[in-house]
């Protein structure tokens, strides 16, 4: 039985691990809270730029949608 609280990391678990998760943390906690809620946002943005590249014919951006 360990004496240690379930928060502090088990004894020879690799600091690499640590690491890479504070990294992913601090990635995380960085973005703009909109870039998580709409996961279709780079196709979004991608297809609106096309309708300003063609006037707003839709039938030059067709491949955004379909």
């Amino acid at each position: 039985m360990s004496t240690g609280s379930p928060q502090e990391p088990t004894a020879g678990a690799p600091a690499k691990i640590d690491d890479s998760y504070a990294e992913s943390k601090a990635k995380f906690e960085s973005k703009a809270k909109s870039e998580y809620f709409d996961p279709c946002q780079e196709l979004a943005q991608k297809s609106i730029k096309c309708l300003h590249r063609n006037g707003g014919d839709r039938t030059m951006c067709g491949d955004y949608f379909q």
